[in-house]
């Protein structure tokens, strides 16, 4: 039986509300698509949101990719989050808040440790 780091639990789990998100965005419901229009997005724009966090999902899946997934979901909650807070809607604006902090930490997990210099 294998173990699985919290590191890993952390970016999987991140990688798992980033496929939730796409597929709520790329087959927008009524509610979903009406929001995109009244922040004044083109009618086709839930298909760009939910294809970056799907992209984001597949980039978290794997150890190597996490930092650029993690770069990717944080990139795309701000944008959320920039949404929401412009149009009043503060109330919606706390999960992307919360997912673009751990985006920032699964980021920072898998930022590149500089080895010590031998001056």
């Amino acid at each position: 039986m294998s173990k699985i780091s919290w590191r890993q639990v952390s970016a999987l789990t991140l990688a798992a509300f980033f496929v939730v998100g796409s597929l709520s965005n790329i087959f927008a419901p009524g509610s979903i698509y009406e929001e995109y229009l009244r922040w004044g997005y083109p009618y086709w724009f839930h298909f760009v949101t939910g294809s970056l966090e799907l992209t984001t999902a597949v980039l978290l899946a794997r150890a190597r990719t996490w930092l650029w997934g993690s770069a990717l979901g944080c990139a795309v909650m701000l944008a959320a989050l920039a949404t929401v807070t412009l149009h009043g809607e503060y109330g919606h604006g706390v999960a992307p808040l919360v997912v673009a902090a751990l985006s920032i930490v699964v980021g920072w997990i898998a930022w590149p440790k500089a080895a010590p210099s031998s001056a």
